[in-house]
């Protein structure tokens, strides 16, 4: 695991220059590849409402993580599963519902060390994201993270320093591209087409429903494009564009704050 994380933007960068680097290194050594059903776990900060622009330091933020595996939302009648809301249990005391095909879920809450500043987003949400998943009970085997991975300025995006500080493997999973470039791939599910920054492949697009804008799946920690791509099939329905344990993280992470403004008079 690598040091905690950094506390200002040139600490970071020294970082994420290293950790480039590093990234390299722990991927020709230990490439993760999926087993059939991998538990796939994904995290999502939600922050207060009413924020704008890049936010503050201090600002609050709910984080959520949830573990998943493929399997457990099957196909009926060989049409794409759609989850709804009846998969859904009660809300708990210690938190809100979760649905019947999630294995594992966590919130935390607290302030968030940084505003956001492009290139550096680890400073504003990698500690808050890295409390989550360390929060589930189950370890996931991958993790699925809402940023950028090699396809970064320094080649070090969160959903590498993510994973080095955690030890476990992650992708990126954004609705476009940071700077890298390619064509998009065929508008049907499965369809994939690669992602290039200079001559690097450091993601790729990924349909993952059909007729719907495909996603980008970025290399992270011990993964590069193609395992990301196919990570990111594997924890998507084919009935909705976002990976089931990233819907699921957002959803969580955003009942997570709705509950505390309900119990706060909606003062916060």
């Amino acid at each position: 695991m690598h040091q905690p994380w950094p506390q200002t933007d040139d600490e970071l960068i020294q970082s994420q220059v290293v950790l480039a680097r590093d990234a390299d290194i722990a991927l020709a050594a230990a490439p993760w590849t999926p087993s059939s059903t991998p538990m796939i776990g994904g995290c999502f900060v939600a922050f207060a409402r009413g924020l704008s622009g890049r936010g503050h330091p201090g600002d609050e933020a709910w984080a959520a993580a949830v573990a998943w595996r493929p399997g457990a939302s099957p196909l009926r009648h060989g049409e794409p599963y759609r989850r709804s809301d009846d998969m859904l249990r009660r809300a708990s005391a210690s938190g809100p519902r979760r649905a019947s095909d999630v294995a594992d879920q966590a919130v935390v809450v607290e302030g968030v060390g940084a505003s956001y500043t492009p290139g550096l987003l680890a400073l504003r949400q990698g500690p808050i994201l890295a409390a989550a998943v360390a929060a589930l009970s189950l370890v996931p085997e991958v993790v699925l993270v809402d940023a950028t991975g090699l396809d970064h300025p320094r080649r070090a995006g969160l959903a590498v320093q993510l994973g080095a500080v955690l030890g476990v493997p992650t992708v990126g999973v954004t609705h476009r591209p940071l700077l890298a470039d390619g064509v998009l791939p065929l508008p049907v599910r499965g369809s994939v087409s690669p992602l290039y920054l200079g001559d690097r492949l450091v993601g790729c697009w990924v349909r993952t429903r059909t007729g719907a804008r495909p996603v980008v799946a970025h290399a992270g920690w011990r993964t590069d494009a193609d395992v990301a791509g196919s990570v990111v099939l594997l924890a998507s329905t084919g009935a909705a564009r976002t990976p089931v344990p990233l819907e699921e993280a957002r959803r969580v992470a955003r009942e997570a704050r709705s509950s505390t403004t309900r119990s706060d008079g909606g003062h916060r």
